[in-house]
C-alpha cells in the first residue's frame, strides 16, 4: 500500500554528498560498459576497475529535516569511501514522502530517475512497463553481496520477473494487530495475549469499547485507498484472495461476506468500531496515540510513527499476529538501477546497497548507532533476514533497543507467511474502497451488492490493459 508502507522521504532538489569512491575489492556486477567516465568493463565476473571514475545519483537521501537520519548517510558516504575511493555518490533527497505516486510515475515516463532509485516491492510491473530498470542478475552474487544466501527468497522472488532480478531489498513488513496496551489492561484484557481470531478481535473489541470516553474497540479504514488495502488484508489472513490465478475478482464469495458481516457486525450491532468513518492512513495512527482505539491492522513501524511523531509512548503499544493467521499481506522497499547504466556503475550501485542496506552491523543494521542517534531501536523489521544472518541482527537490536520489545513476543514468535499485494494493488483497493466505506457508513448496507459491484468493477480494471 503506496501510502501507508514504511514512511520514508523523496527526492528533493540539489542536496548533494560527493564521494570518490572506487570498488577495487568488489567483485561479480557489470552492465553494458557504455557510459563510465574512464576505463571499466561490462564483464560481470570482473570487479570494477580501480581507474574507473563512476559518479551515482542516488535516491532517498534523507531530507535536512531528518537531522540524525541525515547525519548517518554523510557517515556511510565516508565510511564507503574508505574502501571505494573513486566513485562519486551524489544523494537526491525531496521533504515528504520518498514516494510520490504522481511524481514517481511522471519521474519514469520522463526516463529521470537517479542512477540508483526507489520504489515499493509492487512498483516492478510499472517500472518495467516504462522500461526502466536494468536486469542486475548477473552482477548480484555471493561475491558481490556476501550475505545473499541469507535473504528471505521470498523478499527477493518479489523483485524479479521472468527469473531476472532488478532490485535489491531495503526492507519489508508483514501485517499484524497493533494493540493499546494501557486501553487493554484497563479493559481486563491480557496485552501479552492479543487476539487470534476475528471472533476475539470482535469480543476484545465490545470489552474496550465499553470503557466509554469515545474509545474505539477496533478501527478500520475506508478511504484514500485504504480501506481496500485493509480489506484484501482481511481476505489474506482468512486464506481468501482479492485476485485469483486468472486474474478476475475473487473475493465475491463467501469469505467476502464473511469479512463484510462481521465489519459490519461490529459497527452496527456492537458499536465498537467508533462513529467517525471514512478514515485514511494516519487516522487510526492518532487516535491510537490518544488512548481512543484499541486495536487496528498494521505493520510495526507504525509504532515508532507514533511516538516519534505523535508523541506517544513505547511502553504503551504491543503486538500479535494478524488474527486469523493463514496469510499476512506483506510488501516492503528496495532500490533499482536505471536501464542502460554502464557495467562500471552498476557495479558502484550494487557495492553501495550492499554495504547501506545489506550487511549485518553496518548500515542500517548498524543498530548501536541508530540507538545513540536517538532513533528507535527494537521494531521488528526489515525483517529480510534468514539463517546465523537472522541470529546476529536480532540479537544486535535487541542488545541497543531503546523500547520493550517483549511487547512484540506474540508477533514474532507467530510468524504468519506473507503473500505479496494483487496486481494493480493500488486501482484494486480504490473500488474495494467503497465496500468498506458502505459497511461502515451505512446500517442498512446490501452486502451482497456492493461485492457484486465491487468484483465487477474488478474485472473491469484488471481486464484493462
Amino acid at each position: 500500500m503506496r501510502s501507508a508502507r514504511l514512511r520514508r522521504t523523496r527526492r528533493a532538489g540539489a542536496a548533494v554528498l560527493v564521494s570518490a569512491v572506487c570498488l577495487t575489492t568488489l567483485a561479480a556486477c557489470g552492465g553494458d560498459g557504455g557510459d563510465s567516465e574512464g576505463g571499466g568493463s561490462s564483464d560481470p565476473t570482473i570487479p570494477l576497475d580501480p581507474n574507473a571514475k563512476v559518479t551515482l545519483t542516488i535516491d532517498c537521501m534523507p531530507p535536512p529535516a531528518k537531522a540524525a537520519e541525515l547525519r548517518e548517510w554523510k557517515e556511510d558516504v565516508a565510511e564507503f569511501n574508505e574502501t571505494y575511493p573513486n566513485v562519486t555518490i551524489e544523494g537526491r533527497s525531496t521533504p515528504g514522502q520518498c514516494l510520490e505516486p504522481p511524481r514517481f510515475t511522471a519521474m519514469l515516463k520522463a526516463k529521470s530517475q537517479p542512477d540508483v532509485f526507489y520504489t515499493y516491492f509492487t512498483d516492478l510491473p510499472q517500472v518495467l512497463s516504462e522500461d526502466g530498470a536494468e536486469d542486475i542478475s548477473d552482477y548480484v552474487t555471493p561475491r558481490s553481496v556476501p550475505l545473499l544466501k541469507d535473504i528471505d527468497p521470498n523478499v527477493l522472488d518479489s523483485l524479479r520477473h521472468r527469473n531476472n532480478l532488478y532490485g535489491l531489498p531495503t526492507s519489508n513488513y508483514t501485517m499484524g494487530l497493533l494493540i493499546n496496551r494501557r486501553l487493554f489492561e484497563e479493559a481486563g484484557l491480557d496485552p501479552d495475549a492479543p487476539p487470534r481470531t476475528w471472533e476475539e478481535v470482535r469480543a476484545a473489541a465490545k470489552r474496550i469499547a465499553g470503557l466509554g470516553k469515545g474509545i474505539a474497540g477496533f478501527g478500520e479504514y475506508s478511504a484514500g485507498n485504504t480501506g481496500g488495502w485493509h480489506f484484501t488484508a482481511q481476505m489474506y489472513s482468512l486464506g481468501g484472495d482479492v485476485v485469483d490465478a486468472g486474474e478476475k475478482a475473487a473475493f465475491d464469495n463467501d469469505l467476502g461476506r464473511r469479512v463484510a458481516k462481521n465489519l459490519h457486525a461490529m459497527r452496527w450491532e456492537d458499536d465498537s468500531m467508533g462513529r467517525t468513518q471514512h478514515l485514511r492512513w494516519g487516522d487510526l495512527q492518532k487516535q491510537m496515540a490518544a488512548d481512543k482505539l484499541g486495536m487496528f491492522l498494521a505493520a510495526p513501524d507504525d509504532i515508532a510513527y507514533m511516538v516519534q511523531q505523535l508523541g506517544a509512548r513505547y511502553e504503551n503499544f504491543g503486538m500479535g499476529p494478524i488474527p486469523g493467521g493463514r496469510n499476512t499481506l506483506a510488501g516492503g522497499n528496495n532500490y533499482m538501477v536505471r536501464k542502460g547504466l554502464s557495467g562500471d556503475k552498476v557495479k558502484a550501485a550494487v557495492a553501495w546497497l550492499n554495504f547501506r542496506n545489506l550487511t549485518v552491523g553496518k548500515g542500517q543494521f548498524d543498530w548501536a548507532r541508530t540507538k545513540s542517534d536517538g532513533l528507535p531501536v527494537g521494531v521488528p523489521q526489515p525483517n529480510f533476514w534468514l539463517n546465523q544472518s537472522k541470529a546476529q541482527d536480532d540479537a544486535a537490536r535487541l542488545a541497543q533497543a531503546t523500547m520493550p520489545v517483549t511487547h512484540f513476543k506474540a508477533f514474532m514468535d507467530h510468524p504468519v507467511a506473507g503473500k505479496a499485494e494483487p496486481p494493480k494493488a493500488q486501482e484494486v483497493y480504490k473500488v474495494l474502497d467503497g465496500v468498506m466505506s458502505g459497511i461502515l457508513t451505512d446500517e442498512d448496507a446490501d452486502i451482497d451488492e456492493l461485492l457484486s459491484t465491487a468484483a465487477a468493477q474488478v474485472d473491469r480494471v484488471l481486464a484493462d490493459g
